[in-house]
């Protein structure tokens, strides 16, 4: 591809107007992330964890120094465009959720405390029957799902309006659902909206959510390992609304570790035989958890990632006898600073053995405030490049990335950046990079 080709490659509408981030859950990560937004156009603090905000992303051949922000590059829907709105099944303002949340400190949250108290959510959709750990009383009441689905495309619209935006993203931060796998009711559209209609259990809130989403034409993320959106109903349904998709569950802390540092032993051909982790925390996702239903699909996004990224039937002799174990202790003293202890058994020269330990003491939502802001404006960049269904170059953002049919997870941290930026110079009309080396005749 010359660069006369990349020029002509991607036209993206412009970012007139308001841009409204639709958040089901305002709990720890939407009241962190909106408060965090708002601190940031305030100048009170500066982005920190944003590649859309604070990363540079090298242009042509790196003797020409051409390092731009990746916000100056591309048209990005500045910061302060952004409002919000989303539901929760607690009638609390913003600032009264993060002040409960126990994330960040009043101190913080004071200058911004009369915006946050005027964002209030909406009544959520809400089942017992799937996150049975919590309870709440601001909950939508309809015959149907859905009903129960229309009353959240009606408000989705209303929020539009009140907000005066031009467009919306939605991003999942609720609670984690149990463990459900696709069912007939998720093969086609048809048979999804039967299932509504019908009160299918295999169709869980989060799907009535991405439903809603998508039939409304607007972007949807899912930031929790639930079953949601990456089904063929809602993939088809997202092709036919030419709606960006992606998920799902936000890498934060000890998966972040994990797709860093298993591509490092697997480039030096080193070994392992073992890798226990375990993790407690205290916030409502630790409740959420304690169930064993819950920690099903948690379960299921934090342990795929060493197999794809280690490729054991390729690398016998290093990876094939691996044991992975995974645990999660709810644990309330703790809140929101997470603590996850990964020990690593791995092997040498000649079978030698060695240990690997990390104690990585993290804060959750301060890990993920940010991902949140990437996603709304990635996805809204997507949207108006005319890129549609999964985007897979978003992988870097998850735990268990969202692909199409017929395709593998890509888990390698450092492959998923490669894949971002080069996704985002394409965006640019720019060459993606290659790191040959520029005399290379091939």
């Amino acid at each position: 591809m010359t660069k006369q080709d990349a020029k002509q490659m991607t036209k993206i509408a412009e970012k007139k107007g308001k841009l409204l981030v639709l958040l089901p859950g305002m709990g720890a990560v939407s009241t962190t992330f909106i408060a965090g937004v708002e601190a940031v156009r305030s100048n009170n603090a500066k982005p920190i964890g944003s590649l859309s905000q604070m990363q540079t992303i090298r242009i042509g051949k790196r003797s020409e120094n051409k390092n731009p922000l990746i916000k100056d590059l591309l048209p990005l829907t500045p910061l302060d465009n952004l409002v919000f709105s989303g539901w929760d099944i607690f009638n609390e303002n913003v600032f009264d959720a993060a002040v409960r949340s126990r994330v960040l400190d009043k101190s913080d949250l004071a200058p911004c405390e009369e915006f946050l108290k005027e964002i209030r959510p909406m009544p959520a959709v809400f089942d017992r029957n799937y996150v049975r750990r919590l309870n709440g009383s601001h909950i939508k009441e309809g015959k149907t799902k859905y009903e129960l689905a229309e009353q959240l495309r009606s408000d989705i619209l209303t929020a539009i309006t009140s907000t005066g935006a031009e467009r919306a993203v939605m991003v999942w931060c609720g609670s984690t659902e149990i463990h459900l796998n696709p069912a007939p009711c998720h093969m086609d559209i048809d048979s999804f909206e039967r299932g509504m209609k019908e009160d299918d259990p295999a169709i869980s809130p989060s799907q009535l959510y991405a439903y809603a989403a998508l039939s409304e034409g607007i972007p949807y993320a899912n930031g929790a390992p639930n079953l949601s959106a990456d089904v063929p109903a809602l993939e088809q349904l997202a092709i036919e609304k030419k709606v960006p998709v992606t998920g799902k569950d936000f890498k934060t802390g000890q998966t972040l570790m994990k797709t860093a540092l298993a591509p490092a032993f697997k480039s030096r051909m080193l070994g392992v035989t073992g890798w226990f982790s375990t993790n407690i925390l205290g916030n409502r996702d630790g409740e959420v958890l304690d169930d064993p239903d819950s920690f099903k699909a948690k379960e299921v996004t934090k342990s795929g990632v060493l197999d794809t990224i280690l490729e054991p039937e390729s690398y016998p002799d290093l990876y094939k006898d691996l044991y992975h174990k995974v645990r999660i202790n709810y644990y309330p003293p703790r809140g929101d600073q997470k603590e996850g202890w990964d020990n690593i058994d791995i092997f040498g020269w000649l079978n030698y053995p060695m240990q690997i330990k990390v104690d990585f003491q993290c804060r959750d939502s301060i890990l993920a405030a940010p991902i949140v802001l990437d996603l709304a404006l990635f996805l809204d960049l997507a949207q108006r490049a005319g890129k549609y269904g999964t985007q897979e170059w978003l992988s870097f953002y998850f735990k268990s990335p969202h692909v199409n049919v017929g395709h593998l997870p890509e888990h390698d941290l450092f492959i998923q950046h490669l894949r971002l930026k080069n996704t985002l110079r394409v965006f640019a009309g720019e060459q993606p990079l290659t790191h040959l080396p520029e005399d290379l005749d091939i």
